[in-house]
């Protein structure tokens, strides 16, 4: 683009990483597990072989963030990690049974999601925005709300029904090439490259001409590591959350597969849904108080809900609106607050930096916390022991947030 636009660009930018994020990140990562209970029936893989995969994958991939994100500009990181994330697909689509084949598949698609995928949208979104950056990180991570509720509903069923199963994994592959006309034609990596400045203001932020901070640089400082602690913490727990619901509402005495499947739906989308306000309105908050405490705030939403899972019961079944309300208002800010919080303490030129530690870090826990409570499960029996174990991770967040000094 040579000519420098009459209005402010970046609404355009936004608008196009709404579509990237839901593409690259929220159709493949919902729509994976639908594929799960196929892999074990064609297969023979145990339900531990199949699960593996991811958190695996997530250990592997640690080092793609610190190494390589900050390195690459947005629409790099779009292209390179869309083609990866769709090599993978294809990948799970063809494999033959063979489990290293899979996990391969699984390290491919891991790397896409960490170049690909929220790190490269929010520093996108940070370069374009400063006053308004709350209100553009929300609405661009509506976006991947989008993107997951329509994944496997009508995505990878309709798809797996009309073609199969592994002919589906490849279709969702393709489409990760939807994602390269917006970068090469719509996005551009920060407002100078159009002759703008951040939120269309005449002259540019002082942060933006800051230099960004070296790796070690940021490492030295303890509030760095409490937002990273405090993260991994509550992004953790909502994985275990979301991984084993469904698992929850069968011990709580839902044995009837139909009505447990429908329970389980409506409990997915209402958290979907409600995830959707929660970034709108927590955005707009980021954006005119102290995101510090809009954080603490959020965490604590999410670890007081957790407990209402219990409350779900055959006699009570409608409690689940309860509970899914309130823990997607709070899953749905908690992700977006995170580089918000970063690029507000760190500056938005060490936001590549700061989430490409934090990030993989998160991974890990979304990855492995379910595992944990597995674990737990299966020595005490039952649910109530994990997930007060969940609950106290979660809460544990948000008194790292807490813990954090105000900005100087």
């Amino acid at each position: 683009m040579s000519t420098t636009p009459r209005t402010f660009y970046g609404w355009w930018v936004a608008a196009a990483a709404f579509a990237t994020l839901g593409i690259a990140v929220g159709i493949p990562y919902y729509g994976g597990p639908f594929f799960y209970d196929y892999y074990e029936k064609t297969f023979g893989w145990t339900r531990p072989e199949t699960t593996l995969g991811f958190p695996l994958a997530a250990t592997l991939t640690l080092w793609i963030g610190p190494l390589l994100v900050h390195r690459f500009q947005p629409r790099v990181l779009l292209v390179a990690g869309t083609a990866l994330t769709g090599l993978a697909f294809v990948g799970f689509g063809s494999m033959n049974g063979s489990l290293w084949a899979y996990y391969a598949a699984w390290f491919v698609s891991t790397s896409g999601y960490m170049i690909a995928g929220p790190i490269c949208h929010q520093v996108l979104v940070a370069n374009w925005f400063r006053r308004n950056r709350g209100k553009a990180m929300a609405f661009v991570y509506i976006g991947l709300a989008a993107g997951g509720a329509i994944s496997a509903k009508y995505v990878a069923k309709p798809l797996t029904e009309a073609f199969g199963f592994q002919t589906a994994l490849m279709g969702i592959g393709g489409l990760m090439l939807l994602v390269w006309p917006l970068a090469f034609f719509v996005i551009r990596n920060k407002p100078a490259d159009v002759g703008q400045c951040p939120d269309g203001d005449a002259t540019a932020a002082e942060e933006v001409r800051h230099a960004p901070q070296a790796f070690g640089t940021l490492l030295r400082q303890w509030p760095f590591w409490l937002l990273a602690v405090g993260s991994l913490c509550s992004i953790g727990s909502i994985g275990a959350v979301n991984q084993h619901m469904k698992f929850v509402f069968r011990e709580q005495g839902f044995t009837d597969q139909a009505q447990l499947n429908a329970l389980f739906a409506d409990a997915t989308q209402a958290i979907l849904i409600a995830s959707i306000a929660g970034r709108i309105v927590v955005g707009t908050l980021a954006d005119r108080f102290d995101k510090k405490w809009v954080m603490v705030a959020t965490y604590v939403l999410v670890a007081v809900s957790i407990p209402l899972l219990f409350l779900v019961t055959p006699s009570s079944p409608n409690q689940v609106y309860v509970f899914a309300i309130l823990f997607g208002f709070g899953m749905g800010a908690d992700y977006m607050l995170i580089p918000l919080m970063a690029a507000d303490r760190f500056g938005v030129n060490s936001l590549a930096r700061a989430m490409g530690i934090i990030l993989p870090a998160d991974t890990i826990g979304q990855a492995w916390f379910p595992y944990l409570v597995s674990h737990v499960h299966g020595t005490d029996g039952s649910y109530r022991t994990a997930l007060s174990l969940v609950f106290a991770l979660s809460f544990t967040g948000a008194i790292a947030i807490m813990a954090m000094p105000k900005k100087r």
